[in-house]
This record gives C-alpha cells, structure tokens and sequence, in this order.
C-alpha cells in the first residue's frame, strides 16, 4: 500500500497526459501510485499507456466526475489526490515534504491543502489557499493541491448530476465529515488553466449556489449574495486581470506557516 495514488482522468489529451506523467515520475519521493483513468481515447493516449508505470483503464464513461469516481474505486493509497491531464506538481519535492508534514502528526489528517501556481489571464501568480473554515466561499484551493484521506471519503463519491460543481460539493462533505486538517503553507501544483470549470463559469456559481443550499452551508440570503460577489468578481477577472489576482492573493489563508510566492516553474521542462 502507498501512502498516496495520484489519479489522473483524461481524454483526448495525450501531451497533456505525458506532461503530467512526466511531472510524477519526477517526484523524489517513490512512495505512489498513479491512476489513469481514460475516456477511450483515440489520439495514442492507450498506446502511451501501455509503455508506463501507471495503473489504468480505458473506457467510455458519464464524464469527468463518473471518471474521478471510477478513479477512488481503484486507489489504495492512504490519501488521493487529483491531477489530471496537463497538470504537474510545483516541484520535484512537493510528495517528499507533504509525507515528512504527514508523518511528524500524531494522526493523519483527513485532509491536506497547500497552495498553487496558476498560468491565468498572461500572467505567472501564486495562488494562496483560504481557510476550510470559509467552505462556503468556494473551494479552498484548486482541485490539485487538495489531498482527501481515503479512510475518511469512505464511500463519499462525487455527485455525477452536478457536471461542474461536484468537486466543491465532494470537498465540503469531506470537511463536514471531519475537521482534522492539515494546511501545508507552500504551492502543490501548477493548475492547467482553461478547463471546464472555468469555460463554463456561470454554470458553475448556479450549481455551487444550489450545493450551498443543499448541504445548509449558509442561508438563503447570505447564499444570494455570495452569488453575486462571485458574479462580480468573474466580471472583474474578465475586464481587469491584474486588479483581479492582486485581490486574490490578498484573501489566502491566514495561517501563519505559508510560504512566500514562488516563481511560476518553467513549463516545457515537464513536456515529453
């Protein structure tokens, strides 16, 4: 048994794959495995697989949350973390401090965050998580610098009748379930910007403002205006970059142990 499976859903992104490959295999620390789970590629993705290290499968599914569900069934490792096609881990460390934080604790946490790098907008930022604690604002951090502790999913899957929103939805209910987290205070990943989520925004604020309300993570009126600061700030991301990450990066975690921003890593170092 591994102390962490890295799953990765893809499909149709066989460069992206290989990046991300390319980023795991790099890690200093030997003590993973990685998951694959593809969406019956056609574009050589099966054919690269069949020459890695990874445990896979290839097959139809109901998308990327059924793809990440399918994933959960096949770890063993103590904590799962998500990275799909075309992300790739801060540095070549990021596993090996996460473990020596893990194994320093008296009890593994049931959830672990840290920060991330982001290519957004032109720009290079960092982008410092907020405390769990704020839940209801959105998620703490992006998707691939979360880990979940598998003894506390247990049988929690991601909602498949929400297509954007289910990872907040799957997230809370982990932070519902137990309060046991641990912040890392450094960047976990470099987030391949442009995916669905953020092609598909409004989408995304109406089922993020539906799972508020099933799981009462606020009332109704606090529910509607979280809305429509989202909202606005959507607007201002799209009319204002600049002004947008600067307020950003002013609303991270409040912890005391984070790490100053680091340089966006060069990305071509991790292309195959």
């Amino acid at each position: 048994m591994s102390t962490f499976s890295i799953i990765t859903v893809t499909r149709h992104n066989l460069k992206g794959l290989k990046q991300t490959g390319e980023s795991v295999a790099a890690q200093s620390c030997r003590d993973f495995e990685w998951i694959v789970i593809d969406g019956a590629s056609a574009d050589g993705s099966v054919q690269w697989l069949e020459t890695s290290k990874a445990k896979w499968i290839s097959e139809p599914d109901n998308g990327i949350y059924d793809a990440m569900n399918k994933g959960i069934e096949m770890a063993q490792g103590d904590f799962l973390i998500f990275m799909n096609a075309g992300d790739v881990f801060a540095a070549n460390e990021i596993l090996e401090r996460i473990k020596d934080r893990l194994f320093a604790k008296a009890e593994m946490p049931g959830f672990v965050y840290g920060d991330s790098l982001e290519a957004a907008d032109g720009l290079a930022v960092a982008k410092p998580a907020r405390e769990c604690a704020k839940i209801k604002l959105g998620m703490p951090t992006h998707h691939q610098a979360m880990f979940y502790q598998r003894n506390a999913v247990g049988d929690l899957r991601y909602d498949t009748n929400y297509r954007i929103a289910a990872d907040y939805k799957f997230t809370a209910q982990l932070l519902q379930k137990t309060g046991d987290t641990l912040y890392l205070g450094f960047p976990v990943c470099v987030f391949d910007s442009g995916g669905v989520s953020q092609q598909r925004v409004l989408q995304g604020r109406n089922e993020m403002f539906k799972i508020r309300h099933e799981l009462k993570l606020c009332n109704l009126t606090e529910n509607a205006k979280l809305y429509v600061l989202q909202t606005l700030l959507m607007a201002l991301r799209r009319l204002s970059p600049r002004i947008y990450w600067r307020l950003r990066q002013s609303c991270g975690n409040s912890a005391n142990d984070r790490a100053p921003a680091q340089n966006l890593p060069d990305r071509q170092e991790s292309q195959a």
